[in-house]
């Protein structure tokens, strides 16, 4: 479990660094179809092994891995068979050789790899700086990374090092998280605490529930309640919410007493625990239910659309905005609201889902998809339809796959499909 969440602060870590995708698509007759580019590179394939390529053509890796990931920025994790793990850049080069069990993303321009069961470091152009020597880490997080030491034969300690490897703050510590705002939890004696850059104890180790910091804020306690701290560590509430879910726009979603309600930042309950289920803010709305109906709130805890819509597909976020309206379903139809509550679409579709690229698939007897104005662009003739991805969406037409593009026409496997569904 300690390495497993080691590992998952790692990958949050990666993904932060990552930058927005830039999408192309590019004709290509010889298929009859269109190529994905993302961020200039597009994935190939030949039998069951991967490559890559350019928009010029120029082969950047010809089709020889058995799994390849996308790239992320200027680099791109692949495996050679099921336990043969390296890392490419956008030149092709394995600058981490496929020969490792794992390789993660660089972050803190340090890339942490696997070797059997021991973690190790490499820079960008895969000069190892730090050996296998450890029996679990984290990539680096500002400027430190947690790695663990063992202290006889049988049992490890957790402490953190540098970019050279050296031993910033010594593995003392039952377990720790990588730091995150000046702070890092650690656990000792089966209770959590913080500790500063320098090692000193800043919150005391005490706790059996400590979050890390995040935006300023944190939560401690135990199993029979938590509560709500500040930077400075002061406690802004009492101990007494069992759980915390998350925090977006301000907000921070908590449960008390079996309900859910939001906390505002300086931990005073702005909307009441008062719902059965309830979902993060996006867009200044959330999605929220009670005695099993659904409906929408802003930020002060105000209905939106009133709650008194079903649930029945269970979509979760599907409810909240996209494209500027947000899915609603009553009586087993389905229509969509608008940011005010609006019904612009009044309920009356047997199934469909949200808006991306301004259509929505939706389904009469067959699937099509509508406008935002609630009027056919695409008419219902497909056996199945999914949302539009990077201006894509997949599509079963007589039994085939096929992808379509958002002006109808078919982008690939197009033989026996028509060149446009509109």
């Amino acid at each position: 479990m300690k390495k497993t969440l080691l590992l998952i602060a790692t990958l949050l870590l990666a993904h932060a660094a990552w930058s927005q995708e830039d999408v192309k698509y590019v004709d290509d007759e010889e298929c009859g179809c269109e190529l994905v580019f993302i961020d200039g590179i597009q994935t190939t394939q030949s039998g069951d092994r991967f490559g890559f390529k350019r928009e010029d053509g120029t082969v950047i890796v010809p089709n020889k891995y058995l799994f390849v990931d996308k790239f992320h920025g200027n680099y791109c994790k692949v495996y050679m068979n099921y336990d043969s793990c390296g890392l490419i850049n956008r030149q092709g080069v394995e600058i981490i050789p496929c020969i490792y069990k794992e390789v993660f993303y660089p972050t803190d321009s340090l890339i942490m790899v696997q070797r059997d069961t021991l973690y190790g470091y490499f820079d960008t152009l895969g000069r190892q700086r730090i050996p296998f020597r450890y029996p679990a880490a984290s990539s680096f997080s500002e400027g430190l990374a947690v790695v663990a030491e063992y202290i006889d034969s049988e049992f490890v300690a957790y402490g953190f090092i540098d970019h050279f490897g050296n031993t910033v703050i010594k593995p003392s510590f039952q377990y720790a998280l990588p730091f995150s705002e000046g702070y890092a939890v650690v656990k000792d004696y089966d209770r959590y605490g913080m500790i500063d850059r320098k090692g000193r104890e800043v919150f005391p180790i005490k706790y059996e529930i400590l979050t890390s910091m995040y935006e300023g804020h944190l939560f401690a306690g135990d199993n029979d309640g938590l509560a709500l701290y500040n930077n400075r560590f002061e406690p802004l509430t009492k101990p007494v919410y069992t759980e915390l879910v998350g925090k977006s726009e301000e907000r921070i979603l908590v449960k008390r007493d079996g309900k859910y309600g939001y906390l505002d930042n300086n931990g005073k309950e702005i909307i009441p625990c008062q719902y059965d289920n309830a979902g993060m803010f996006k867009d200044s709305r959330a999605y929220v239910s009670r005695n099993g109906k659904w409906g929408i709130i802003d930020r002060m805890g105000n209905a939106v659309l009133p709650i008194e819509y079903d649930n029945s597909g269970y979509r979760g976020e599907a409810y909240i905005y996209h494209d500027g309206l947000a899915l609603v379903e009553k009586d087993h139809l389905y229509g969509y609201a608008d940011i005010n509550g609006n019904l612009i679409i009044y309920p009356c579709f047997q199934n469909a889902y949200q808006f991306s690229d301004g259509l929505a698939p939706v389904f009469i007897g067959l699937w099509g998809y509508i406008d935002t104005k609630g009027d056919f662009f695409i008419p219902p003739v497909f056996d199945i339809a999914g949302p539009f991805s990077w201006g894509r969406a997949e599509v079963i037409y007589h039994g085939e796959i096929h992808k379509m593009n958002t002006e109808g026409q078919c982008v690939k496997n197009c033989k026996n499909a028509p060149k446009s569904w509109r």
